[in-house]
């Protein structure tokens, strides 16, 4: 199917309502209700209100200004994540999932002698024209921060479904 008819399954089968939250979900900055609007294909009242609702449910920050301007709730989405792996995951099964990252992070710490990804130096020591190395490390380094990031969220994951982890790693 074409972009053109996706688009247009996505604006009949899909309120408002949810296209609004949809765009919400998929923006990383600040928006006006208008520009709200404009991705949405709706119009600014519409866009608004289901924004205002949004922010009341707290799954949107709104911005006071003219005009106001909104974005997602990283934290209500953090939540919701960790909430819903602790509902459909096995409690062990989650804590056997956070033991491999801690032992993932750990390995990363002894590879880069640091303790966290922004302590490496990123290309600095590396040679000019060693673009590969410079890659990988890069590489290395997003991997590195999402083991973090997954870190905290099965952590909280596993407290929620059988108590709290104390595991003596800091992150």
């Amino acid at each position: 199917m074409s972009e053109t008819s996706a688009a247009d399954r996505w604006q009949h089968e899909r309120t408002t309502f949810q296209r609004v939250y949809d765009v919400l979900v998929g923006s990383q900055s600040l928006l006006t209700a208008h520009e709200f609007a404009d991705r949405a294909a709706c119009s600014e009242t519409a866009a608004r209100n289901a924004l205002e609702q949004l922010a009341e449910m707290g799954v949107a920050e709104r911005r006071d200004g003219r005009p106001a301007r909104y974005r997602r709730n990283d934290s209500y989405f953090r939540w919701k994540r960790v909430e819903s792996l602790a509902r459909e995951h096995d409690p062990d099964d989650l804590h056997d999932r956070l033991d491999d990252l801690i032992a993932e992070d750990e390995a990363f710490q002894d590879e880069y002698e640091v303790p966290d990804p922004d302590a490496v130096s990123t290309a600095a020591d590396m040679p000019v024209d060693d673009h590969d190395a410079v890659h990988d490390r890069w590489e290395d380094l997003s991997e590195w921060r999402t083991v973090r990031h997954d870190i905290k969220l099965l952590r909280r994951a596993v407290e929620r479904a059988h108590g709290p982890v104390d595991d003596g790693v800091r992150v």
